[in-house]
């Protein structure tokens, strides 16, 4: 037994059989007032019979969905099966002629619920296609971010445990100090009352043998000689008690502490006072271009960057860290920073050269390129570039092969960039902005604002902010365009303090755009919402026709000039 349509979820794959009796061929027409599916040959017969060679025979796409068999209350032998347009109320042909429905218009209640169905189809499609998957990955997002918490938790509870250990040995050992200190004095003070004790004992001797002595005086028999008789003052003399002193035992001054004392030693925990972002969603204009789930490998990539950000900041000078010369061209309109140590530069008489950071010549190739940001490296390490004359964009393997990777369609590209974020290919044409998927497919085309103006005149530099704007160059209109990922204009940026000719632009690590400006010699640093922060380079520093600018993974700024030197600045600490 077949399933019905309603039965089949919307993601199965499946096909429909032909609905006539016996017949077991595929479907591809419908009858709306039989609403009955039927393959090609099965149609042909069907209009040819006159009963139904009147009905009308639609693709099945195309189909009208069947009303639910309703009767109507007043006349119970109608199907309800019309709307009164004035009355918003499904009735059936009978209510129609109706007084109360006199002069009204009528509309196939069929065709509304053939129209609503369709449209609720489509809900549902967005259910099952983007709602879904992207509340799933929030909520595996959220159970990452459970995981991660605990790791902190139990981190900072190792390090309370290790501050306490830490902080309980300085206590042994100041309570260790403190008991050999009383020990000594213990020791001391027994030394000194042990001597008074032998000084009292010996005088008790003393004593007692003066005792003794005048014993024998009184109970001797001789008064010739006899002391008490003669001289008895001389011997009754008794030498003095000796005088001692009272030890002053030690005395214990106890550590005046507080229970917060005691927290300021170990350390505290705090919660910063920092505003949760808000999870991102990805727009639903864009969800087939970011459905490449990262790995356990690039998420912690992506912490590491996090990691990093967190620590970083604006320095308050600018240096310059060293120089690479580029053999074989001109000038250094572009550059694209490659995997290795090795760098692409173009220059604007179309050569485009690798180098190694020693200065080498790798390879050079003629292009059709210019005054653009026409290459850049993508996340596998190769070079795509556009071709204008051909109007295709080429790829460079790590090997040198080179191969077509893009025709664009008979529309010229101009700059060209690889996301760092899913490794869609951005490439800026004349009027327009368009994004391939890794593959090379057109998935999306920007080319006006909310209020129906262009965007864009010559988008000749491109690239992408770390929370997925597109941010553009125009050298027409001389400003830069950032829209979001799902292509809604967000700013446009007309320059600072003098006039403004736009070139190169790159984003960094804090998500700041970096703009180079030929007309004040100077390279712009703005915040990721477009607000002017500083002229980070200017001619003080060297800076003369600032043509092209990128930030390393060791967040260094390239600068290329009118002269065949990249010049590389370190700006955040």
């Amino acid at each position: 037994m077949a399933l019905s349509e309603s039965q089949i979820p919307p993601d199965a794959q499946h096909y429909l059989v032909c609905g006539f009796e016996d017949c077991e061929r595929n479907c591809q027409f419908y009858c709306n007032p039989c609403h009955q599916p039927m393959c090609e040959q099965c149609r042909d017969e069907h209009q040819k019979s006159p009963k139904t060679k009147n009905h009308e025979v639609v693709p099945y796409r195309q189909r009208k969905r069947q009303l639910p068999v309703e009767k109507c209350s007043d006349h119970p032998t109608k199907d309800i099966d019309i709307l009164c347009d004035e009355c918003n109320v499904p009735l059936c042909s009978k209510c129609s002629t109706m007084p109360v429905h006199k002069g009204h218009s009528f509309t196939d209640l069929e065709t509304i619920y053939t129209e609503k169905s369709v449209a609720c189809r489509q809900e549902v499609q967005k259910i099952q296609t983007y709602f879904m998957p992207t509340a799933k990955d929030l909520q595996k997002e959220i159970k990452m971010d459970a995981t991660d918490i605990k790791a902190i938790l139990d981190s900072i509870r190792s390090s309370m445990k290790d501050e306490a250990k830490s902080l309980k040995k300085l206590v042994d050992e100041v309570t260790s100090d403190n008991i050999e200190q009383v020990n000594k004095m213990e020791e001391s003070l027994k030394e000194m009352l042990q001597s008074q004790d032998k000084t009292y004992q010996d005088y008790i001797s003393y004593l007692e043998d003066l005792v003794k002595q005048f014993q024998g005086y009184l109970f001797s028999t001789q008064l010739q000689n006899n002391p008490i008789i003669f001289s008895v003052s001389e011997h009754l003399k008794i030498r003095p008690i000796p005088e001692t002193t009272k030890p002053v035992p030690p005395v214990f001054a106890a550590g005046q502490y507080s229970k917060e004392e005691v927290a300021k030693l170990l350390g505290r925990v705090t919660v910063p006072a920092t505003k949760p972002e808000n999870r991102k969603i990805k727009p639903m204009e864009t969800a087939a271009s970011t459905q490449l789930k990262p790995t356990g490998k690039q998420r912690k990539q992506d912490r590491e960057k996090s990691d990093i950000k967190q620590t970083l900041s604006l320095s308050s000078s600018v240096t310059k860290v060293r120089e690479y010369t580029v053999p074989g061209a001109d000038s250094v309109v572009h550059v694209s920073l490659g995997k290795s140590g090795r760098l692409w530069a173009s220059d604007n008489k179309s050569n485009l050269v690798q180098t190694d950071l020693q200065g080498n010549q790798l390879q050079k190739i003629q292009t059709s390129g210019g005054y653009e940001g026409y290459h850049t490296v993508t996340q596998d390490g190769d070079l795509i570039y556009t071709v204008r004359v051909n109007k295709v964009i080429n790829r460079i393997t790590l090997d040198n092969t080179i191969t077509e990777f893009i025709k664009t369609g008979g529309e010229i590209p101009l700059s060209i960039h690889s996301s760092h974020i899913n490794g869609d290919i951005l490439v800026g044409m004349i009027g327009k902005v368009i994004r391939y998927n890794k593959t090379g497919k057109e998935i999306q085309n920007i080319q006006r604002d909310n209020k129906g103006q262009e965007l864009y005149d010559y988008p000749i530099f491109i690239t992408e902010n770390i929370n997925g704007d597109i941010c553009t160059s125009d050298s027409i209109k001389n400003v830069v365009v950032v829209v979001n990922n799902s292509g809604q204009h967000r700013f446009t940026y007309t320059g600072e303090r003098s006039k403004f000719i736009p070139w190169g632009v790159c984003i960094d690590l804090l998500g700041h755009i970096l703009a180079c400006n030929l007309y004040s010699n100077t390279v712009d640093l703005l915040d990721q919402d477009g607000q002017f922060l500083c002229q980070l380079l200017t001619e003080q520093q060297g800076i003369t026709c600032p043509f092209s600018v990128c930030v390393d993974d060791e967040n260094n700024l390239w600068v290329g000039r009118d002269t065949n030197t990249v010049t590389v600045y370190k700006y955040l600490q």
